[in-house]
């Protein structure tokens, strides 16, 4: 019997997916970018049903709010919105595929041999926890991750600033 939590779960990881797999099939560039930016809601919709809310906050804020906005800023300030990307040679797409396998392969063999906590969810963590955590300099805090992706954001939008100003050759 399905309840409607379980509806809800089904319908945010089927458009997660449906999304996700339109992003990388779909040949217009400014649609690709729109179908990864829901499959991220999607994703942040899940975490939301998880009851995490701060990691779906932060889902929202650094990959909706920042990467796909840049990704789209850059497609207008290139002027490449209306344009198909290049058909791909099929042995590329063959490559792609095995790649996908490797890392969906690698990643279920991690989850299998990590050993998950079970909590029992009366002892909520807290927002306070988690910013204390991921300030911390001590042995498991996450200052250096939290910093590393500061520099990826900083990548990216130096990445899009260099897109933009990239002139186009002159058709004589």
């Amino acid at each position: 019997m399905m309840n409607g939590s379980t509806i809800l779960f089904y319908t945010l990881a089927a458009l997660t997916l449906t999304c996700g797999v339109l992003s990388i099939a779909t040949r217009h560039i400014f649609r690709a970018a729109i179908y990864l930016l829901f499959s991220l809601i999607g994703i942040a919709g899940i975490y939301f049903w998880l009851s995490y809310e701060f990691i779906a906050a932060v889902q929202i804020v650094v990959y909706v709010g920042g990467i796909v906005v840049l990704i789209i800023f850059s497609i207008f300030l290139t002027h490449q919105a209306g344009e198909k990307l290049p058909k791909q040679q099929l042995n590329r797409g063959i490559w792609a595929m095995l790649a996908v396998f490797c890392g969906f392969a690698l990643t279920m063999v991690q989850v299998l041999q990590h050993p998950f906590p079970s909590g029992d969810g009366l002892h909520p963590v807290t927002v306070r926890q988690i910013g204390e955590k991921m300030l911390s300099t001590t042995d498991g805090g996450y200052a250096l991750p939290f910093e590393i992706i500061s520099m990826l954001l900083l990548a990216a939008m130096v990445g899009c600033i260099v897109i933009a100003l990239r002139s186009k050759p002159e058709t004589t």
